[in-house]
């Protein structure tokens, strides 16, 4: 009953995001049929264009066609449905299907959901290669400081995460690029690369970025769990009962400090699946991210709902793993649900 309470709410927070987001849209300044026909272009033109992108109706029809356009009953080939440019099935009915559709986008003439498709593995790959670097961080420097807690190498570290977390993104990019890519050159200053083992090397960097900062965080919310934790009677029952201070801060005290750390993994997993905007224009790392950007430049509406919609799923799915998987990782959570429901 809980979680059907919050997939309901999650379908709520998405409905407003979205429908923000198409507010934003047509509150913004700029004509998008003219930036599509060029700055040269007769009225005429722009004229022609606005009524082809359907920009010359009114508001509220433009969101009511957005929202019956998004979900719709079609063939089950999205290739025979004539009323909309493209689709992707999501679940067969029959000789039809339920489809989804973002529509067209303004300046590349091509259906939404293709150009999502082809950016959102890239994506994927960017943010669980970033995941992974920041645990990795966040881990071993968080357990090396709260095993230490009070000598000099806590305070280095210490002092090292929260200069991580205050140097912008933007910057520690620029500094990677300039050491390993100019300087060393090991490394592809950006792009992605035409060869799996050209992705590879053009994966490090952004990923090193987004592990930097975000292992910044993680190694503080790793030291202050282990601190805390090491302070418990059962730690000193572990001690007492001979175990060596590597096996009592591993086996007992960072398997339960882990709990609060995969919470945030799974909402910064979610996160990233939307793009991470800054650390992918910088890298011109083609997913998600770098595509929003040049899609709200050029006022490309279809295309910027569409990775708004991507990062709301995202995220919510992400708060969703964590309600259900928290009470496996965490028996007690599960415990004081069924008093509480009694």
């Amino acid at each position: 009953m809980a979680i059907a309470r919050r997939l309901a709410w999650s379908l709520v927070v998405a409905w407003v995001v979205i429908s923000a987001t198409f507010a934003v849209n047509e509150l913004l300044p700029g004509d998008p049929a003219r930036i599509v026909a060029g700055v040269q272009a007769r009225p005429a033109d722009v004229a022609r264009i606005r009524a082809q992108l359907g920009l010359d109706r009114p508001p509220a029809v433009r969101y009511a066609l957005f929202w019956k356009r998004l979900l719709h009953i079609g063939p089950r080939d999205a290739r025979d449905d004539p009323e909309h440019v493209t689709c992707a099935v999501i679940l067969p009915l029959g000789g039809r299907a339920v489809h989804l559709d973002f529509g067209k986008s303004f300046q590349m003439s091509r259906p939404v959901v293709d150009v999502v498709a082809e950016r959102l593995p890239r994506t994927f790959l960017l943010a669980v290669a970033g995941v992974a670097m920041q645990v990795l961080f966040g881990v071993v420097l968080g357990v090396a400081s709260a095993v230490r807690r009070g000598t000099w190498i806590d305070r280095l570290l210490v002092g090292a995460s929260v200069f991580g977390i205050s140097v912008p993104t933007f910057l520690t990019a620029l500094v990677l690029q300039s050491v390993f890519a100019r300087q060393l050159r090991w490394l592809p200053l950006d792009g992605f690369g035409a060869t799996l083992p050209e992705h590879a090397l053009s994966l490090v960097l952004p990923a090193l970025t987004l592990g930097i900062y975000g292992g910044a965080f993680y190694t503080r919310l790793v030291r202050d769990e282990m601190v805390v934790l090491m302070r418990r009677d059962w730690i000193r029952t572990a001690r007492a009962k001979g175990l060596g201070p590597a096996a009592v801060a591993v086996r007992h005290g960072l398997r339960n400090a882990m709990l609060p750390v995969f919470t945030a993994l799974a909402l910064d997993l979610g996160a990233l699946m939307g793009g991470a905007i800054v650390t992918e224009t910088i890298f011109r790392w083609p997913g998600l991210g770098e595509l929003s950007v040049h899609a709200t430049a050029d006022r490309d509406g279809p295309v910027v709902s569409a990775c708004v919609i991507v990062t709301s799923v995202a995220v919510i799915v992400a708060n969703l793993a964590v309600d259900l998987t928290y009470g496996w990782l965490d028996p007690r959570v599960t415990g004081r649900r069924a008093r509480d429901s009694r």
